[in-house]
């Protein structure tokens, strides 16, 4: 998720979580539109945060990632990366892919197609079979996505080793929707708490050096994530 907004919310409780602890996707959360609340504002044509700022805010270490992704999002879509350098190389490295891996999921729902490049790149397991099924399921809904989308509070809550870590951050969706792709009717919703969205994954590094999302778990409105 990741973007979009999941309807319920995981089980997963806020905490400190060791790398062996089995970070988990309820198979019952389903991703629909975007935003919360009441559809408030039909009739508006602009979309709020849309085609405003640059794709992606550059990351710490862009300047000396050589194998850095490209991502093909469309122009009514925007991204913003908020992520500051830990001082750990290793930390900023997960950190770095992590939020690849962030635009990696919203880039395959706004194609409908679970099975691009970058998808493949930073998911694999559980997370990879996950995101592929709901990308099909959105798309089957004949819906897509839209709006400005932002990723902050990046964290390494726990590190046992060079090759697997427990992550979190942070996603505000106030100003991102769902779209209708037949229409192109945007279904804008009123903003709430619950666009505030946090995110807590286990990372493994692969043979490529790639750190990967094997398994994901996420809080609507969780107040450490929640901005006024």
């Amino acid at each position: 998720m990741p973007n979009f907004i999941l309807t319920g919310e995981s089980t997963v409780k806020r905490r400190t979580w060791p790398v062996a602890a089995a970070l988990t996707a309820t198979a019952a959360l389903l991703l629909t539109a975007c935003g919360g609340g009441d559809d408030s504002a039909k009739g508006t044509d602009k979309i709020a945060g849309a085609g405003t700022e640059a794709s992606t805010s550059p990351s710490p270490s862009a300047s000396v990632d050589k194998n850095a992704p490209t991502f093909a999002l469309p122009s009514d879509i925007t991204v913003t990366v908020d992520r500051e350098s830990t001082g750990d190389a290793a930390k900023d490295a997960a950190l770095r892919d992590l939020a690849y891996a962030a635009e990696a999921r919203l880039e395959a729902f706004a194609k409908g197609n679970g099975q691009t490049a970058n998808l493949n790149r930073y998911f694999a397991g559980y997370a990879r079979t996950y995101w592929i099924d709901r990308v099909a399921g959105l798309k089957k809904e004949g819906l897509t996505l839209t709006g400005h989308y932002r990723y902050f509070d990046f964290e390494v809550t726990d590190i046992a080793n060079s090759k697997s870590a427990a992550v979190r951050y942070c996603e505000d969706q106030s100003k991102a929707y769902g779209k209708v792709i037949k229409t192109q009717k945007v279904q804008f919703t009123k903003p709430s708490d619950k666009d505030f969205i946090l995110n807590t994954l286990q990372v493994a590094k692969d043979s490529a050096g790639d750190w990967q999302v094997t398994r994901q778990s996420w809080k609507k409105g969780d107040a450490s994530c929640v901005r006024g």
